[in-house]
């Protein structure tokens, strides 16, 4: 964790976001979740985690564990949308890496690279390329999600359509 310069109390009402939970079972990931969205660019910094364990009693350690590992959290800021490769086995057999490298290629992103990377993020913050273990979608592999919408049977040239249109103001 490296981000120490945001202030928790830069996202509107973190405090009201732990009291809402307080007590309830599975509050940590109801929790990260609210402050994952409140936060301008969709991500959970230092500052934040540590604030949400000093508040819940909950050790930092797990804070941070249970945020790295489910997919959905990001602890780096992401862009104004979103693209999410399954990497799942179905997908991959089915080409998802083709799309992987084909976005990240068309975006300018450089290269991707799994065993480091789960998320890039273009300089002007407009877009996210990032990857999920599975959607639970193998039947329609290979799946992707723009925008939280699932989109199945993919073509490198209609996900290179979809970004175009974003590109230009349109829907995907």
């Amino acid at each position: 964790m490296h981000d120490t310069s945001m202030r928790p109390s830069e996202i509107p009402d973190l405090c009201g976001i732990i009291e809402r939970y307080r007590g309830k079972p599975g509050s940590l990931l109801g929790i990260l979740e609210e402050a994952q969205e409140a936060q301008e660019n969709h991500y959970l910094p230092e500052g934040t985690l540590r604030f949400i364990a000093d508040r819940t009693s909950v050790p930092l350690s797990q804070v941070y564990g249970t945020a790295t590992f489910y997919s959905f959290f990001n602890l780096k800021p992401q862009g104004k949308h979103s693209i999410v490769v399954c990497r799942g086995t179905a997908c991959h057999t089915r080409g998802s890496l083709a799309l992987l490298e084909e976005s990240v290629r068309f975006l300018g992103l450089g290269e991707f690279r799994e065993e480091e990377d789960n998320s890039l993020t273009t300089a002007d913050g407009f877009i996210s390329v990032r990857t999920v273990a599975c959607f639970g979608q193998c039947a329609l592999a290979p799946v992707i999600q723009i925008d939280g919408s699932i989109r199945s049977s993919m073509t490198a040239g209609r996900l290179i359509a979809m970004l175009r249109k974003l590109k230009k103001g349109g829907k995907p």
